[in-house]
């Protein structure tokens, strides 16, 4: 186990989903700054690594798509067979749909729910293994302020629950592994200027939205942290309010 300085990123292996594009893009390219051999789960793996210019040698990209049950084993399987080992998982992949608790379709929570929860857990669940055999394991979980709180009446109902329910899984998996040196962190961000948010009703206005490097630089820290030093929940929000 580390002592109290940070861990080193070379050397250690980091998964990562939905890293084409938006904030799982930017977090991809920060850890590879830093050094980090990644595997990046996405639903279009052909031609990424390069399309995202980083080096194939530390760099794979595997097939994964949270509405495909198998796909969450086979990316993990894939990147032990590549890699060799797993000592980071950044759960990032996620959908938003509007909608309250009068207007919600529930075709739309059902997809969020498996994309943003159950996702995430089959993913965990496969890796938790490899997690725990690094002794330093890190995992990441990209909630929301909306996994913290409900906003106004504005706020999605199924983006909500789902986010709450990811930050509950956060906490589930931190017991389950904490013996075995795994910590886990529920990141809950405001709103991000990615394509995910671009219309959302009552979202932080453009000029104040997060930059996805500013998230992505503080995974790079979660993920180096030694044990001693466990954050369980981070706010990152964009706006004032009395309990965030």
């Amino acid at each position: 186990m580390a002592g109290a300085s940070l861990l080193p990123a070379a050397g250690r292996v980091a998964a990562i989903s939905g890293a084409s594009r938006g904030l799982g893009r930017a977090i991809a390219e920060r850890l590879h700054a830093d050094g980090w051999a990644l595997s990046l789960g996405v639903r279009e793996p052909d031609g990424l690594v390069a399309r995202l210019g980083l080096d194939a040698a530390r760099v794979s990209a595997h097939r994964y798509d949270a509405t495909d049950r198998a796909s969450a084993g086979a990316w993990i399987e894939a990147t032990l067979a590549r890699h060799g080992r797993l000592d980071a998982l950044v759960n990032n992949a996620g959908i938003f749909r509007a909608g309250s608790v009068e207007t919600s379709d529930e075709g739309d929570l059902d997809a969020m729910w498996e994309v943003n929860v159950k996702g995430p857990w089959r993913v965990t669940r496969a890796a938790l293994p490899a997690l725990r055999a690094s002794g330093d394991g890190r995992v990441v979980n990209i909630a929301s302020t909306d996994g913290k709180r409900v906003r106004d009446h504005t706020a999605s109902l199924g983006y909500v629950m789902s986010k709450h329910a990811l930050v509950a899984l956060s906490h589930a998996t931190k017991h389950a592994s904490w013996e075995d040196g795994v910590r886990v962190t529920a990141l809950c961000p405001g709103a991000i200027e990615t394509e995910l948010i671009a219309s959302v009703p009552g979202a932080t206005p453009a000029g104040n939205r997060l930059d996805p490097r500013t998230v992505a630089e503080t995974v790079a820290l979660l993920l180096r942290l030694p044990a001693a030093a466990t954050v369980s929940e981070l706010v990152l929000n964009t706006r004032l309010e009395s309990t965030l």
